[in-house]
């Protein structure tokens, strides 16, 4: 089997849609299937990661739209060499450039691929009904009346990373009729064997933390991470307790939101901004926290808490999150409800409240929930069965 993705952008600051074809592909090329990516990177793009499956870079696109039209001529000239093509997103030009040059070879008489969309949690409700994306939401309405509700609805199948995001997709917008659905999940390969050079490499990156006790928040610094709600909570519970372990916020530092937060934080010492983390980094990172917080507005799946709970660390989310039910079901950590006004902040207060003992239990548990519903083995042999049967 030939498997295309196609996909906006590899770049790892994008988010993180980019690391499930990097957690996805060795393993099917491990299965002897061929995998290759066209992107809308420019061919001199070098993000620092050596991928060993082959990626197209097509150029960037124009817009926020992403409109790339050398995209559509490149998917008309090779989509026939492979059996599937999955898109991975929406709301971009890449989903519809592939409808239009499929429905062209298919003028043609040409015996197209089979396709299949990955929304990665771009058909949650969230997006349409949060009062600070009223303008985005209303783009969104004609993109999928005019594009999306075409391409979703005229595509062999739709692949969701666990129920909950299926569930949520079918409640967004009118005139949703896919042909099929299918939850494939979404895995993470194991983190690498824990050493001393991670943390060692993670001290250098942030030399205040050394040897002391912290919380660990690694993701893009954005809005709907929920990020000024943990530094408030954070501060608040600072005023009232005095041996609370430090919070690292692990992100990039380079938008206007990002800088607001370090202003957020500039009066609380214990709370340390480090910039991007990657590799060895990043796993030091989670190697020596206590435990994970990602306290989001919005997250589909959320790979970072995963690798985290691969690490045996506990995680602190929201109810948000769709894998939320996943780690309530393995008792793997602890849930937020943010529609609870100081909800957040009280269960905070639990975690710090912590023994070690529990912690280091909440951790054992939340590794066996990464083992018995995110490993990368599983999901990509649902991926396989699933792409074979459409």
């Amino acid at each position: 089997m030939k498997i295309l993705h196609v996909i906006t952008s590899m770049n790892p600051k994008g988010g993180g849609v980019c690391q499930v074809l990097r957690n996805l592909n060795p393993y099917l090329s491990a299965k002897g299937i061929h995998v290759e990516v066209v992107s809308l990177d420019n061919e001199n793009d070098d993000f620092g990661i050596q991928d060993d499956f082959i990626i197209h870079k097509i150029g960037h696109g124009k817009t926020a739209y992403q409109y790339q039209p050398k995209l559509e001529k490149w998917l008309r000239a090779n989509v026939l060499n492979f059996d599937c093509v999955v898109v991975h997103g929406l709301w971009q030009y890449p989903n519809y450039a592939l409808n239009k040059a499929v429905l062209v070879l298919k003028e043609q008489n040409k015996k197209v691929p089979k396709v299949a969309i990955m929304p990665h949690g771009m058909l949650d409700p969230y997006f349409q009904k949060s009062p600070e994306r009223k303008w985005k939401a209303l783009r969104n309405e004609m993109v999928w009346s005019l594009i999306e509700k075409k391409c979703i609805n005229e595509a062999d199948i739709i692949f969701f990373t666990c129920d909950e995001e299926m569930r949520l997709a079918a409640t967004t917008f009118k005139g949703y009729k896919p042909l099929k659905t299918a939850n494939v999940g979404l895995g993470i390969q194991p983190p690498p064997i824990n050493t001393d050079s991670f943390k060692q490499t993670f001290y250098d990156k942030c030399p205040t933390i050394k040897e002391q006790r912290y919380f660990l928040f690694l993701s893009r610094i954005d809005e709907k991470k929920g990020v000024d709600l943990l530094i408030n909570a954070y501060n608040e519970l600072s005023k009232e307790k005095s041996d609370l372990p430090n919070l690292v916020i692990a992100g990039p530092l380079e938008t206007e939101y990002a800088e607001e937060m370090v202003q957020l934080a500039s009066a609380n010492q214990n709370i340390h901004f480090v910039g991007m983390l990657k590799d060895r980094a990043k796993w030091g990172a989670f190697y020596n926290c206590e435990a994970y917080l990602l306290p989001s507005h919005q997250e589909n799946f959320g790979i970072a808490i995963v690798e985290a709970m691969a690490c045996r660390k506990p995680v602190l989310i929201t109810k948000n999150i769709n894998i939320w039910s996943e780690i309530i079901k393995g008792d793997g950590g602890w849930i937020a409800n943010l529609q609870e006004k100081g909800n957040l902040k009280n269960v905070l207060s639990d975690l710090i409240n912590q023994s070690k003992d529990e912690l280091l239990l909440k951790g054992s548990n939340a590794f066996e929930t990464y083992q018995n519903n995110f490993k990368i083995e599983s999901c990509a042999d649902n991926f396989i069965k699933t792409l074979i049967s459409i």
